[in-house]
C-alpha cells in the first residue's frame, strides 16, 4: 500500500492545534490540488481535487469518512475514490512535547484496485509520501498563522 506519514514540531499547545484540525472546513482546502469539498455529515464528506500523477492529470473525487474525533489529539478517517478504483485511510495526530510545543503527524495510505493498480500503485509510492507532507506542512503552516506566528 503506497503510504507516506510527516512529523512537524509546532510551538503551539495541543489545544491550539486541535481549535483548528477539529474543524474539516479549516483543513480540506490545504489539500494540493484542492477543487471543492462539502460536508455531508458531521463524519462523512467528499472532497475534489486535482491530482498530478506524473503523465496524468484529473480530477479526483473522494469521500472522506471520519472513523473517530478522539479530542485533543487525534483525527482518523478512511477515503475511497468516487471516480476512481482506489481506497484507503490516514490520520491526524497531535502529542504533548511539553506546554507550548506539540508534535504533529500526518500519516495517508492510499491503494489503486482494478486493471490499472497494480501500474496506478507504483506511481502512487512517489506522489502519496509527497501529498502527506505538503499538507501536513500545510496545515503546520495555517495553524501558525492563525494563531499569530510568522513561519
Amino acid at each position: 500500500m503506497p503510504s507516506g506519514i510527516h512529523q512537524v514540531e509546532l510551538d503551539l499547545s495541543i489545544e491550539q492545534i486541535w481549535d483548528f484540525v477539529k474543524d474539516m472546513n479549516k483543513w480540506a482546502p490545504l489539500v494540493p490540488g484542492y477543487i471543492t469539498h462539502e460536508i455531508l455529515t458531521e463524519k462523512q464528506s467528499t472532497w475534489e481535487f486535482k491530482g498530478d500523477i506524473g503523465i496524468m492529470k484529473k480530477k479526483v473525487r473522494l469521500q472522506i469518512d471520519i472513523k473517530e474525533w478522539i479530542e485533543p489529539s487525534t483525527v482518523t478517517f478512511d477515503l475511497k475514490g468516487l471516480n476512481e478504483n482506489f481506497g484507503g485511510d490516514g490520520y491526524f495526530k497531535a502529542e504533548i512535547i511539553n506546554e507550548n510545543k506539540t508534535l504533529m503527524t500526518g500519516s495517508l495510505d492510499i491503494t489503486a484496485s482494478g486493471k490499472m493498480g497494480p501500474m496506478i500503485n507504483v506511481i502512487l509510492k512517489k506522489f502519496v509520501p509527497q501529498t502527506a507532507t505538503e499538507l501536513t506542512d500545510a496545515i503546520a503552516a495555517k495553524i501558525q498563522e492563525v494563531n499569530g506566528i510568522n513561519v
